[in-house]
């Protein structure tokens, strides 16, 4: 879900494309749980007559402290700010109450309460609730995930970029900044992007890459290649190549006269850093130099 969604939906200004994708989020039943709420506030009972009537009693008393009273529609707003804050609050922390991340150059195993697995990639995070899970089998997802998905109701991955819905199957979902990629391994997954619905069958993927729509081919192994210790690519812009070797190795990687937008194909080694570099840097025809944790990759015209 798109982070400005919940502003734009209290406005009433969704498209009906965005108010599809919405509904169809982790987020959404919570968010009408608080519209539900706050609905019934009522501001407090106030008598004008009588507040009127204290004040001219008492206007002559020089001992009388003098406050400036605020304009009730004022003080109705700055109420209902706050219980909306209350509210939202509760709800959130209500409905999302297990959190699994991993660091760079970490992987971590998730096994959610009917069974279903998680393995989460290097710089990843999911969010779920665990005493819901039984009602909504909800996920958030930031970064990179593998799920094994036990067979029952409907299973959901809300990312930034997209909603991915399956009932029980095997899929793979990477969803970094400007990148979204849907891998489904078994099974029948839901895949929308951009208020578009695209089902995968097993052996198909969807990617996206800054908005655009990109072909795919079939996925050549049972599982994504991370989970074996390799990171592969099909035609995919080198910086998200380099940015993927960065959370392999938690290393700080910086470019001179390098085209990053040029287009990279094969795969590296997520154990052994100078199998990786050479397998990056040879295909692509730029050095490299590595000193501690940093690495420098240059062109071969560099000075």
């Amino acid at each position: 879900m798109q982070e400005n969604y919940l502003a734009k939906w209290l406005n009433n200004d969704l498209s009906e494309k965005e108010l599809a994708v919405f509904k169809k989020s982790a987020e959404y039943a919570s968010y009408e749980k608080l519209m539900e709420v706050s609905g019934t506030l009522e501001a407090p009972d106030f008598d004008m007559d009588r507040a009127l009537n204290d004040l001219n009693t008492n206007k002559h008393n020089k001992n009388t402290k003098v406050i400036k009273m605020n304009p009730m529609r004022k003080l109705w707003r700055v109420a209902a700010a706050i219980a909306v804050i209350f509210v939202t609050s509760y709800f959130y922390i209500s409905t999302l109450d297990e959190s699994v991340s991993t660091q760079f150059a970490e992987r971590n195993e998730v096994r959610l309460p009917d069974n279903s697995e998680i393995i989460l990639n290097a710089d990843s995070k999911i969010t779920y609730s665990e005493k819901n899970w039984d009602k909504e089998r909800n996920i958030s997802l930031q970064g990179e995930a593998f799920f094994k998905v036990a067979k029952g109701q409907k299973f959901t991955v809300a990312t930034n970029d997209g909603l991915v819905t399956v009932l029980g199957t095997q899929f793979n979902v990477e969803n970094r900044k400007g990148f979204f990629e849907v891998s489904c391994y078994e099974g029948l997954v839901s895949v929308i992007f951009n208020g578009k619905e695209t089902k995968l069958p097993a052996g198909n993927s969807f990617i996206a890459i800054n908005g655009n729509v990109l072909k795919t081919e079939t996925p050549a192994n049972t599982t994504p290649s991370w989970m074996s210790n390799e990171s592969t690519f099909k035609s995919i812009p080198l910086n998200y190549v380099l940015d993927e070797f960065e959370r392999q190795y938690n290393v700080e990687v910086k470019t001179q006269n390098v085209n990053l937008e040029q287009l990279f194909t094969g795969s590296f080694s997520n154990t052994n850093i100078n199998l990786a570099l050479q397998s990056i840097s040879t295909p692509s025809q730029i050095k490299y130099e590595l000193e501690g944790n940093n690495v420098l990759f240059y062109a071969e015209n560099a000075p």
